[in-house]
C-alpha cells in the first residue's frame, strides 16, 4: 500500500500522462514550465522523469517573542532532481534510480526575533530554514522490488525520513512537518542531509508492511563543505530504525498508522551526569558516555468524513508523538495533533485549511543541567548576558489555508502561535504570520 506521500507521487504521475504537452504556466498542468511541447511526458515514458520543486516561506513576528521589534525573514529550498524507470531504459523489472540535490538559502524569523539567542526556540516558524545556504547532495539511490513488490530494497545516499516515521509537510511550523524524529532525536538527519544507508521493506499484507534500516551516523555529513561528501570519513556508528506500517481503509476512508523504533550504536553523551554519577557542571569531570541511543514514535493519519461528490474532499486527523532517551537527549517527548480539511467550499475543491497543535518538552535532567550551570557561574538573574535561559516546555499552535492556485501552485498564509518560546518562561508568548509557497516547475 502507498504512504499519503507516494498517493501525492502517484498523482502527479497521473497528471504527467494527462497533461500531455500542457502549456507553460496553464493551472491544469503539474509544472509551472508546461510540457516542453511534449519533450517532458515523452522523456517520462521512456524512462527518465524530471523533477524541478521550490518552497519558499516568509515569517514575521506580529507580537511578542524575545524581541519584539517588527521584522520579517524569508527563507527557501530549491530541490531539482531525476527518476530513471530502469525497466523502461535497461529492462531491469522493477528497479529505479534517483537523484536529487537541493539548495537552501535564507534566514529565520524564530531566530531572528522570537527565541532568545543563548538558546534558541526549540522549533522552527520556517521549516524549510536550516542545514546552510548551499547545494546539497540530497539523494543518490537504486532501488529494486522482488516477489511481485511484495520486498523493496533501497540503497545509496538518502535520509532516515524518506520511508521512517515520514509526515506531509503542509504546515510551515516545523512541528507539523515531515519527520519529527529527526528535530528531536539529535542523530537522525532529515532533508537535505544525506548519508550511506539501506532501508528494506516487506508488504506483510495489502495494508501492512513492515521495514528496517542502517543509516551512517556521520555528524560530519551535517557540515556546509560536506554538501557533495561520498566517504565515509567521520562516520561515529549507524543509526538502526524499525517500523511497522498499517494502511486500512475505514469505512472506505484512508489511514496510516505508524509505530517504530530506533537504536544509534553511536556513544552519546549524558546530559547531567559524569562517570560517578554526579553533576559533571559541578564536579568539573567530564560527562558520561552512553554506548547507545535509542527512542520510539507512534504515528496516525485518519480521514473520518467525506463529501458525496468527490471523495478526496473531506475532513482528516493526525497525530504524532516521539519518545526520546533520557540520559542522553536534550528532548525527552514531543506531541502533536491536528486536523485538515480538504475541499471546505465546494467552489474550491483542492484547497485545504489546516489546525494543529504541539508541545516540545526538555528533559528534566537537561534542564537541571543549565541550573547547576547558573549555580556554577554564580549567576541567578535572567537579564545577566552569562544566564544560562533554563528551558522547560515550548507548545505550538498553526492555523492555515492552502490556496490551490493551479496543480503547480499552492500558496499557504498561516498563523503561528508559540508559548513560551524555547520553553523559557521568560520569554513572552508570540505571535508568527507566515506564507508558504509551494511549486513544481
Amino acid at each position: 500500500m502507498l504512504t499519503f506521500k507516494h498517493r501525492a507521487l502517484l498523482a502527479a504521475m497521473v497528471c504527467t500522462s494527462t497533461a500531455h504537452a500542457a502549456d507553460p504556466f496553464a493551472s491544469n498542468s503539474p509544472w509551472a514550465l508546461g510540457d516542453w511541447n511534449g519533450a517532458r511526458s515523452t522523456l517520462a515514458e521512456q524512462g527518465i522523469d524530471f523533477e524541478f520543486a521550490y518552497v519558499g516561506e516568509i515569517g514575521a513576528n506580529l507580537g511578542g517573542g524575545y524581541n519584539n521589534d517588527r521584522s520579517a525573514s524569508y527563507s527557501d529550498q530549491y530541490s531539482l532532481g531525476a527518476r530513471f524507470d530502469l525497466h523502461k531504459l535497461l529492462g531491469w523489472h522493477d528497479a529505479r534510480f534517483q537523484l536529487t540535490v537541493a539548495d537552501r538559502n535564507g534566514d529565520n524569523i524564530s531566530n531572528d526575533r522570537v527565541g532568545d539567542p543563548r538558546v534558541g526556540t526549540l522549533s522552527s516558524s520556517q521549516e524549510v530554514w536550516g542545514r546552510g545556504s548551499h547545494w546539497r547532495m540530497t539523494q543518490l539511490y537504486y532501488q529494486q522490488a522482488f516477489f511481485d513488490r511484495r520486498l523493496d530494497i533501497k540503497a545509496g545516499r538518502f535520509g532516515e525520513g524518506e520511508d521512517f516515521n515520514s509526515f506531509d509537510c503542509n504546515f510551515q511550523n516545523l512541528t507539523f512537518c515531515g519527520s519529527q524524529v529527526g528535530n528531536w532525536g539529535g542523530i537522525w538527519y532529515n532533508w537535505p542531509i544525506t548519508q550511506w544507508a539501506l532501508r528494506v521493506k516487506y508488504q506483510l499484507t495489502p495494508e501492512l508492511f513492515a521495514q528496517i534500516g542502517a543509516y551512517e551516523q556521520n555528524p560530519s555529513n551535517t557540515q556546509n563543505d560536506n554538501g557533495f561528501k561520498l566517504s565515509g570519513s567521520g562516520t561515529e556508528g549507524a543509526v538502526l530504525p524499525v517500523e511497522l506500517v498499517w494502511q486500512p481503509r475505514i469505512g472506505g476512508l484512508p489511514g496510516e498508522y505508524r509505530a517504530g523504533y530506533y537504536y544509534s550504536s553511536s556513544d552519546a553523551k549524558d546530559v547531567l551526569k559524569d562517570s560517578n554519577g554526579q553533576p559533571a557542571v559541578l564536579s568539573g569531570a567530564a560527562y558520561r558516555s552512553a554506548s547507545s541511543k535509542h527512542g520510539v514514535w507512534l504515528g496516525a493519519m485518519q480521514q473520518v468524513t467525506r463529501e458525496a461528490s468527490d471523495a478526496s474532499r473531506g475532513l482528516s486527523l493526525f497525530a504524532m508523538a516521539t519518545v526520546h532517551d533520557k540520559k542522553t537527549s536534550k528532548v525527552d517527548h514531543y506531541v502533536s495533533v491536528g486536523a485538515v480539511y480538504k475541499g471546505l467550499f465546494a467552489a474550491r475543491p483542492q484547497d485545504d485549511i489546516g489546525l494543529a497543535l504541539s508541545e516540545v518538552h526538555v528533559n528534566p535532567a537537561y534542564r537541571k543541567n543549565a541550573a547547576l550551570t547558573n549555580v556554577a557561574n554564580g549567576v541567578d538573574d535572567y537579564d545577566d548576558p552569562a544566564y544560562l535561559p533554563v528551558q522547560q516546555t515550548e507548545y505550538n499552535a498553526e492555523l492555515n489555508y492552502g490556496i490551490h492556485l493551479a496543480d503547480w501552485l499552492t500558496v499557504r498564509p498561516n498563523l503561528q502561535f508559540v508559548r513560551h518560546p524555547g520553553g523559557v518562561r521568560q520569554v513572552d508568548d508570540a505571535w508568527v504570520g507566515g506564507l508558504k509557497v509551494q511549486a513544481t516547475f
